[in-house]
């Protein structure tokens, strides 16, 4: 083979291991390129969502080039939704559907956002997080998970796998070999999950092995450290752990894909090239990028470092071309999977307001107060949200409550405004409430301890207040209290129900 030739062909092998991410609601010229090129994923963000018939223009679009492209997307429902970013999720996430523990519940959710997915021409999900949220003082997954109990989250697993894939769409189980024994955000630095083998094998992996079990077919690597595997290279980058533990011990013998590789926890010691190319040769055979560097040169940095590597002998071809393989056979198969589900119905059922209703619990306390006969005033106490849950997308209990009741009127408080000074709790939460219901929303209180102080706070003010906690539940001096277990739109809706409705009692 001509030198000009084996460039051309180790370039198109470099482009086919990506899923790079783009800007825009139409497909950019350079995108189009690059998969006639040889480009064979995508993976699209809120940026390139406005309803679900424009993403089905979108992937139409994009399919025109290559009509087995892989279509992948972010979306978890619940906190983390791309689909629904513009509204909030009408479906809850994986803590209120392990709260509720009915694997035939949660199949049903996976099942109908799955027709939404498959109707909008997504192929891949980046779902379920089969992480055990087994520190509550996580800052990345906390209602992400199912729970805490390992057998827990593996039969939910087990059950959203076998939902989301009955549609058509592929899931893919994140982030192995667990994100949920650490306490650094690892879009930020790297974390380390110090546990040895024995307990990594009875805590974190036993959700992986169901999803291997269940038929899934990716799995996405996880950007942490695991001393008891590999002591000096994060998951993502580690042969021992993709692998060793990956595929020689769990079995799996499918499309192992790399969290966001611009994340920090890889970028700040090895660059976004760097880290690209040491994920490939450590085992990762489809590199996700573009959630922040969603630009032309940066795919073209990385297939220009994918290349040198292999010319310069740090990556072997060989395992380039697996990886590349492994991502043609994916593709495939997602694509048969997709024609499988389209003659499926995809409309919705409103399986996500039941599960989202079923998953409210409420103390003693509450359910004497209930229900609200009065507008109250609504105090929502917003925390600084993590970079996979989003800034924007919309929560909390004051919209879907001032519909039931008019005359609410709430007011959102962030810590900073408290820190500052610039925010007076008396003023803005308080006196408006004079005469008139209070309630109180939080988002994983006992995680920020200025919300769990103005929460007490507020609670010795006004002892008949009603605290909703729409995080995870912890301890606080509220009597009255109302947990939702996720911060969905559709969580949302049901605490105002709840509140409003004379069957809470």
């Amino acid at each position: 083979m001509s030198s000009s030739k084996h460039s051309s062909e180790l370039r198109r092998l470099a482009l086919s291991v990506l899923q790079p991410g783009f800007v825009g609601t139409e497909a950019p010229d350079w995108i189009l390129r690059d998969i006639g090129d040889g480009l064979a994923s995508v993976v699209l963000f809120s940026r390139n969502i406005v309803s679900t018939e424009q993403v089905a223009r979108l992937t139409a679009q994009l399919r025109a080039e290559n009509p087995d492209l892989i279509v992948a997307i972010d979306e978890e429902a619940g906190d983390v939704t791309r689909i629904e970013s513009a509204t909030g999720s009408s479906r809850p996430g994986n803590f209120a559907l392990g709260i509720v523990d009915d694997p035939a519940l949660t199949e049903a959710v996976a099942a109908d956002l799955g027709r939404q997915l498959r109707a909008a021409g997504v192929s891949l999900d980046y779902a379920p997080s089969a992480d055990v949220n087994s520190n509550p003082d996580n800052p990345i997954i906390g209602v992400r998970s199912f729970g805490s109990d390992p057998e827990l989250v593996s039969r939910h697993t087990t059950a959203w796998i076998r939902g989301l894939q009955s549609s058509g769409v592929a899931a893919c189980a994140k982030h192995f070999p667990g994100h949920g024994d650490v306490a650094v955000d690892s879009h930020h630095d790297l974390p380390a999950y110090p546990a040895g083998r024995d307990e990594i094998a009875a805590q974190a992996l036993p959700p992986f092995r169901a999803a291997v079990a269940a038929g899934v077919r990716a799995v996405m690597s996880g950007h942490l450290l695991v001393p008891a595997y590999d002591p000096d290279l994060p998951a993502t980058l580690s042969r021992r752990i993709l692998h060793g533990l990956l595929r020689d011990e769990l079995g799996f013998d499918g499309l192992v894909v790399s969290d966001a590789i611009e994340m920090g926890a890889v970028t700040r010691r090895y660059g976004i090239d760097g880290a690209t190319v040491k994920a490939v040769a450590a085992g990762v055979d489809a590199v996700c990028v573009g959630g922040e560097s969603a630009e032309e040169a940066t795919v073209a940095l990385l297939v220009k470092a994918l290349t040198a590597a292999v010319t310069g002998g740090e990556l072997a071809e060989e395992r380039l071309a697996e990886a590349a393989d492994r991502v043609r056979e994916f593709a495939r198969w997602s694509a048969g999977l997709r024609a499988a589900g389209a003659a499926q119905d995809a409309t919705g059922d409103g399986i996500g307001h039941v599960a989202a209703r079923r998953a409210v619990r409420l103390t003693g306390a509450a359910r004497a107060a209930l229900p609200l006969t009065a507008a109250p005033h609504v105090v929502e106490l917003a925390p600084v949200t993590n970079m996979a849950i989003g800034k924007e997308t919309p929560w909390g209990v004051a919209g879907p409550l001032a519909e039931r009741l008019p005359g609410t009127t709430s007011v959102r408080v962030r810590g900073q405004e408290l820190e500052e000074g610039t925010v007076a709790l008396e003023s803005c939460a308080l006196e408006p409430a004079v005469g008139r219901p209070l309630v109180i929303v939080a988002r994983d209180a006992a995680r920020h301890a200025w919300m769990s102080r103005a929460v007490t706070g507020l609670t010795a003010a006004r002892p008949d207040a009603i605290v909703v906690e729409m995080g995870l539940p912890g301890a606080t001096t509220a009597a009255a209290q109302i947990f939702t277990h996720g911060a969905s739109a559709a969580s949302g809706v049901a605490a105002a129900e709840v509140l409003t409705d004379t069957s809470a009692r």
